[in-house]
């Protein structure tokens, strides 16, 4: 249980794998997804590790894959999922599946290939079935007179030199949408010397290479000589027209067009022969291509981990190193014998714990549960290893604040019931595997919108908010008879002011909430101003107290006595002597000060604010209690004292300790032996607060150069200063500036009920206000506008709003007092990603 609090503990341990059992042995691992190995060839090319060609091939079995997928979705073919974690194939079986995607592939593309030619055909036979449909329409209309007459200008244009030729025409298929400028090229370049006549085809054509519909027209050209029949062929040409041979005489294209039309029909018949065996294909390969991808992808990703490792000199035996929880190492080493088993292999392998100063990955163990909290917490920065892990408080701390910010009934119990719907079907959700982006970032959120739902109804319980009204559960406190008896009195007066000092009027705080009576008050504003931002003082300052309070955990675990001492007691103490202070004078004034004495109460604000500036000769300002002068000097005087423990005293400290250690080692040993001088200052270095980083020189500790010792036992004053002087500075300001920061949860929190507010009197209320026949059927509709804009606005853009402030507070407001995030996240070896789709190529 403690190691939710803390990441988890890891050590560097050391794979000894015979080369026989070494793929089982780390496919083994990558189904357990518990080591992070390390690669030991960092200065080897890829190109020229051992396993470079297993890692091709797998490659270009996924490239055959991915190919068949295309195809599937191509077709419209939904992929079989059944949810089946296939194991890894043994190196024997790649041979198998290789041969297997090769047939598959090679099976497709010279069906495409045949599918593509026959469709090709089909679309020339289908063409020229309506040149010899449509020309035959136009013979027929065209008038023999006209086409004589046409003949004649022709001959006259040439400059009337011999007998008159006979027409000449060519027949094909353009685009639809090039027509207007293919006529007025044919009209420019033979100078008006041609006759066009065209008609559009009504259906449209499949393109054979990309599957588009295209439309297109039947055209025919009349024109007279040689020349102008090879200018309108290189237009036609440079148009990318179709044209086809058409005979002259009806009775030839009658005969034509018959035969046209029986092609067509075999034609059709071969197309629906091979689409179907195409879909049977594809379909086949459809209930296995989840499998097959799961195995090749697992088969890449065990030779791309085995090309980390460092291969024994012997050839016998490779050498991995990982990084793993200290508490899974049973389970690392029960792995690594059932992948020898597997693999049948009789030399067990080997896996030994390492001693090492590197600084370990961090890892927290997270479930479905506190996995979208520990998100918000990595968010901001991956822990050190072993720090305090702020999750476990988030999971509180964030959906309250939140709370805080979006208090209302009504709105929580609709974020309640979205929540819950997500969390009840969250395994028929997980199976349906949606593509949505925005979807899944809600799902994978759906606990922490659970928790800020209910949260935001207790809040809401608080407020007495539901909707922007009220809810009547005990009565409330206020009375209007002991001061008002007649009833003219409430009848003369739509404003009365009611004294809570009068007897009668005032029965008593409300046993929960708020009163009700609130909400119809005029001074309503007023009051849940001074409410509220008394509120979001007390719950920053404890919030960031607590904060402070986590440090001292940190140092306890380091072990750092010096910066308890000089740290973490000096920040308590200096916001606990300025605000903490605060906070009891909020609590005091509440408790100190009744209904008949709550006229003459002063000012917080401004006590604080002379609390400071030592002002106390103010006649307007009175003292809340006898001795407050003393005390509240008292305070800031050790709030003053703790800068300069923090500034100044911890600096000293640390270049007094720095300057002992180095003294003891060169008196004791002197630069004659620097071997002894080194060990010397390691054994020190591990007893003093501040370890010094040893430089290492060599297999053996210790054992280093007169330079490297010297540098060793530097210590930049200058440097440590400013570090020091940056920190005090920055938490000096920052109590002051993060106490300000959390007015926002007062300031977001009356900003949403005064817009639930306004929502309500300006769209609710004018369906309820109704009072005519039609009024059922007006607030049906005004009732739907509302609901819109209360999911639209007040959910969505308002919880939106009050998500991003709360994470605000935690990052920079709480988590910077005891979490500095600059770690390094441990990331396993793992097959779990390619089962949800996320491997990595």
């Amino acid at each position: 249980m403690g190691e939710l609090f803390r990441s988890e503990e890891m050590t560097l341990a050391q794979l000894f794998l015979q080369s026989e059992a070494a793929y089982c042995c780390v496919s083994e691992l990558g189904e357990l997804g518990m080591v992070q190995f390390r690669d030991l060839n960092p200065d080897v090319n890829v190109f020229q590790r051992k396993f470079v060609n297993e890692v091709r091939r797998c490659e270009e079995m996924d490239r055959k894959l991915r190919f068949v997928e295309k195809e599937i979705k191509k077709a419209n073919i939904p992929m079989v999922d059944t949810g089946e974690n296939p194991e890894v194939p043994f190196p024997r079986d790649m041979i198998d599946l290789e041969a297997t995607f090769e047939k598959l592939e090679n099976e497709l593309k010279e069906i495409n290939t045949n599918q593509e030619a026959l469709k090709k055909n089909f679309l020339e036979l289908t063409e020229l079935k309506h040149i010899l449909h449509r020309t035959q329409q136009f013979f027929d209309e065209v008038n023999p007179n006209l086409l004589e007459e046409s003949s004649a200008l022709m001959e006259g244009s040439e400059g009337g030199r011999g007998a008159p030729l006979r027409l000449g025409f060519v027949a094909g298929v353009i685009s639809r949408e090039r027509i207007p400028t293919f006529e007025r090229m044919l009209w420019r370049v033979c100078r008006g010397n041609v006759f066009l006549r065209k008609a559009e085809i009504e259906d449209p054509l499949e393109d054979p290479t990309t599957g588009d519909q295209v439309h297109k027209s039947v055209f025919i050209i009349f024109f007279q000589g040689d020349q102008l029949k090879n200018r309108v062929k290189k237009i036609c040409e440079g148009f990318r027209a179709s044209l086809y041979p058409c005979p002259e005489t009806p009775q030839e294209r009658k005969e034509m067009l018959a035969g046209v039309n029986s092609r067509i029909e075999d034609l059709q018949m071969v197309l629906n022969q091979t689409e179907d065996h195409r879909q049977r294909v594809l379909q086949a390969a459809s209930k296995t291509m989840r499998v097959w991808f799961i195995k090749v992808r697992k088969m890449k990703a065990i030779y791309h981990t085995l090309n980390l490792c460092n291969i024994d000199v012997t050839q016998k035996c490779l050498i991995a190193e990982v990084w793993c929880p200290v508490s899974d190492l049973d389970s690392i080493q029960f792995a690594l014998r059932r992948g020898t088993e597997r693999s049948g292999s009789t030399v067990p392998s080997i896996l030994n714990r390492m001693q090492t100063k590197q600084t370990p990955p961090t890892f927290n163990k997270t479930n479905k549960f506190t996995s979208g909290f520990q998100n918000i917490v990595d968010a901001y920065g991956i822990g050190n290893y072993r720090e305090i892990n702020p999750a476990p408080y988030t999971i509180i701390t964030f959906p309250f604040l939140f709370a805080v910010m979006f208090g209302d009934m009504g709105h929580g119990l609709l974020m309640t019931c979205v929540a819950l719907y997500l969390v009840i079907r969250e395994s028929r959700i997980l199976a349906q595997k949606s593509d949505n982006e925005m979807f899944n970032m809600v799902f994978a959120g759906r606990y922490i919108i659970l928790l800020m739902g209910i949260f935001s109804i207790y809040t809401g319980l608080i407020y007495n908010d539901c909707f922007s009204k009220s809810l009547n559960m005990f009565g409330s406190g206020w009375s209007v008879r002991p001061m008002f008896s007649t009833k003219g009195t409430l009848d003369r007066n739509a404003v009365l002011q009611l004294d809570p000092a009068v007897p009668g009027v005032f029965g008593g705080p409300y046993p929960l909430g708020i009163d009700p009576i609130w909400n119809v008050a005029t001074n309503k504003l007023t009051f849940l101003n001074s409410f509220k931002m008394k509120m979001s003082v007390i719950l920053g300052v404890t919030h960031m107290l607590f904060g402070v309070s986590l440090s001292l955990f940190n140092h306890l675990y380091f072990k750092k006595p010096l910066n308890i001492f000089l740290g973490f007691i000096p920040e308590i103490v200096f916001m606990s002597s300025l605000f903490g202070y605060l906070i009891l004078l909020v609590f005091y004034k509440w408790t100190a000060y009744d209904a008949n004495t709550s006229k003459d109460a002063p000012s917080l604000l401004i006590h604080f604010i002379n609390m400071c500036l030592f002002n106390y000769n103010d006649p307007t300002t009175k003292p809340l209690y006898s001795g407050q002068m003393g005390i509240q000097v008292l305070l800031v005087l050790i709030a003053l004292a703790c800068v300069p423990c923090m500034l100044i005293v911890k600096t000293m400290v640390l270049r007094r300790q720095h300057l002992w250690k180095t003294h003891v080692v060169r008196a004791l040993v002197g630069p004659c032996c620097p071997d002894l001088a080194g060990f010397l200052e390691f054994l020190l270095s591990s007893f003093v607060v501040i370890k010094p980083k040893l430089q290492f020189s060599g297999k053996h500790a210790g054992r280093r150069t007169d330079a490297k010792m010297t540098r060793s036992l530097q210590f930049n004053f200058g440097d440590v200063a400013v570090h020091q002087a940056i920190h005090t500075i920055e938490y000096c300001l920052g109590c002051i500036s993060n106490t300000a920061s959390y007015l926002r949860l007062w300031a977001l929190s009356l900003a949403h009920a005064q817009l639930s507010e306004v929502l309500w009197s300006m769209v609710m209320h004018l369906g309820l206000s109704s009072r005519s026949g039609g009024g059922f059927f007006g607030l049906s509709i005004i009732f739907s506008a509302f609901a819109a804009l209360t999911v639209a606005i007040l959910l969505i853009m308002e919880g939106l709003s009050a998500f991003l402030h709360a994470l605000r507070l935690h990052w920079v407001e709480f988590q910077n007092k005891f979490y500095s995030g600059q770690g390094f996240k441990f990331v396993p070896f793992s097959f779990e990603s390619i089962m949800e789709g996320r491997f990595d190529e």
